[in-house]
């Protein structure tokens, strides 16, 4: 949710962030509405004075035994205006909050320009493709060939982009998300959290994804939904609280499952695990004071790329242009991880700074000592890291030409010290 006040004071500068997103200009229509609004709020305010000035005259009219009559049909008039009035303060109230929250959050000034993906800025990459000196398979050709993974009986259960994993390759799905959980714990400095993977509707309201994007979700009631990532149940831990300044930052993680209906992705990726409606992920969110979101955003990259380079699997970063940031972020990071299959990098994980839109949604704030005044927290997620997507590269990039693969070192001790998958 965006500050009014910035809007009111700030017009053209709030303008030229929303087209750095590629979206039309909208301050004035959104004053307009924020004019009306207050100036029935002052019309309310002098009728309420009115009212409390009749209402000391009819007390004093009582007590000298005097006619009181006109006052009191004019508390009536009062009582009728004022319910008009507060009637059309509502709408305008509703119609401004409608407005404000399909509207994403405004990028940072180093953000790269551009529509989409194709303006993404790369930063630099890690370790080495492999060179083979046999022809590459896919994940999923692997996973086939092994016996290990099943799209077929997947989609007759569930429907497409559905997968079972067995055996060996499930044990080595978990290894892997436990090798997450671990560092994340043990040596990044997150709490782990074990959530809920539904939600109400003022949950996702909070991190972003309603009412804009209803139609990602998956949803199991009229007010219930599953969750497209933990982001969504670790940021609302500070839902509508106003928090310590002492214990910021605070930084979680979760291992879950997600759901995303994938309405946008007809066509894409529809051979292997690289989109599908269920998968799980190890996510990592942060709270903190508004003049540490930016390093935290720096630290929780890092933080991503220890598991990566755990696992010595090559990678880029790359920062998102306006036109592809998502509509909770002011800026992220995405981390591409090496798929030989493809000749190319694809996502695994994306680190993003909200700073105070989503605690703006929440009412999220804490208690400034030098000002002793509340103060909205900044919040960031990231991915540490998408799990299968892990498992993906983990196969193709560890492949074998007898079409078995190795494990990572960092994973023997979790996969009782087997070394190859065959």
């Amino acid at each position: 949710m965006h500050n009014i006040e910035y809007i009111r004071n700030h017009p053209q500068e709030f303008d030229n962030a929303l087209i750095k997103r590629g979206l039309k200009a909208t301050s004035e229509i959104i004053l307009k509405i924020d004019s009306e609004k207050r100036k029935s709020q002052t019309m309310l305010q002098k009728l309420q004075e009115e009212r409390n000035i009749l209402s000391k005259k009819i007390g004093e009219s009582k007590k000298n035994n005097v006619d009181s009559s006109d006052e009191l049909s004019r508390i009536e008039e009062l009582k009728k205006e004022m319910s008009a009035i507060k009637e059309l303060e509502n709408i305008k109230n509703d119609e401004l909050k409608a407005i404000l929250s399909n509207i994403p959050n405004l990028v940072d000034d180093d953000v790269p320009i551009g529509d989409n993906e194709k303006s993404n800025l790369e930063i630099r990459k890690w370790g080495n493709t492999k060179e083979f000196n046999f022809k590459v398979k896919t994940h999923y050709e692997i996973g086939e060939d092994l016996g290990l993974m099943d799209f077929e009986t997947a989609s007759n259960i569930s429907g497409s982009r559905f997968v079972i994993l067995k055996g060996i390759l499930s044990k080595l799905e978990r290894a892997i998300a436990q090798l997450m959980l671990d560092i994340h714990t043990q040596k990044n400095g997150y709490t782990e959290i074990n959530t809920p993977v539904i939600v109400k509707s003022h949950s996702l309201y909070g991190t972003g994804q309603l009412p804009k994007f209803e139609e990602d979700l998956f949803t199991v009631s009229d007010s219930l939904w599953l969750i497209p990532t933990a982001e969504v149940t670790l940021t609302n831990l500070v839902r509508e609280k106003i928090i310590n300044e002492d214990n910021l930052p605070m930084r979680f993680t979760a291992f879950t499952q997600c759901f995303r209906s994938e309405a946008g992705a007809a066509g894409k990726d529809t051979r292997g695990m690289l989109r599908h409606h269920q998968f799980s992920k190890v996510e990592l969110v942060s709270i903190t004071k508004e003049n540490q979101s930016a390093d935290e955003l720096e630290r929780m990259l890092q933080c991503a790329e220890t598991i990566l380079q755990t696992l010595n699997l090559p990678y880029r970063i790359v920062t998102l242009s306006s036109g592809d940031t998502g509509f909770a972020s002011s800026k992220t990071y995405d981390i591409e991880v090496w798929l030989p299959s493809e000749n190319t990098y694809r996502e695994i994980s994306s680190c993003s700074n909200c700073r105070d839109f989503q605690a703006r949604r929440m009412n999220s704030r804490y208690k400034d000592k030098l000002s002793n005044s509340n103060k909205f927290v900044h919040t960031l997620n990231g991915s540490g890291l998408a799990v299968g997507r892990t498992l993906i590269a983990i196969i193709e990039n560890y492949q074998n030409k007898d079409g078995s693969f190795n494990v990572p070192d960092a994973l023997i001790p979790y996969m009782n010290n087997i070394k190859v998958i065959n």
